[in-house]
């Protein structure tokens, strides 16, 4: 039995073979869920193949000082809002210049962090992939329910999920 959960293993397993397919390469910026999208991901066997880094920004100074995300948009909207998510995936993009596309995440797994519009188990998410003529970056906002496991696997799914049904579009 592995530490992720058949869905989550089901789930990068899929986004592993849009992956392929498409000869593209998946970079990971992480807040919340602190390296678990990595993890799941490279539970899959041979995904070095389309898996090619991750980033795990925790901190304000970390995701300015690795992904080069504007100060001030973290000053004016918050770590965890739409903004910093999409300004993360396009970090690891002009940071990883092998990732074709790439996921992050950010949000208040809790039980402690909520604020004033921003409560337990927001959490923010933004793919993105390169086309010929520049980035293209979707951002998604989720709430989720349960304890701070549940919410930061819950967040795992939806960024594998989310990832696979956009890169099959696309």
């Amino acid at each position: 039995m592995t530490e992720y959960s058949e869905q989550e293993f089901v789930a990068a397993s899929h986004l592993g073979e849009i992956l392929k397919a498409k000869g593209w390469l998946l970079g990971t910026a992480e807040s919340c869920t602190g390296g678990l999208l990595a993890g799941a991901i490279t539970s899959v066997s041979g995904s070095s193949q389309w898996y090619d880094r991750g980033f795990v920004t925790y901190t304000n100074e970390s995701k300015i000082e690795a992904l080069n995300v504007n100060e001030q948009a973290l000053q004016k909207f918050g770590a965890v809002s739409e903004q910093v998510a999409i300004e993360m995936a396009e970090g690891v993009l002009n940071m990883a210049t092998t990732a074709t596309c790439a996921i992050s995440t950010t949000g208040i797994a809790g039980p402690t962090g909520a604020t004033e519009g921003k409560p337990v188990g927001m959490v923010c998410f933004a793919i993105a992939y390169r086309k010929k003529d520049g980035i293209v970056t979707l951002p998604f906002t989720r709430h989720f329910s349960g304890d701070r496991t549940q919410v930061r696997r819950q967040s795992v799914l939806f960024a594998l999920t989310a990832a696979s049904r956009i890169l099959e579009e696309n």
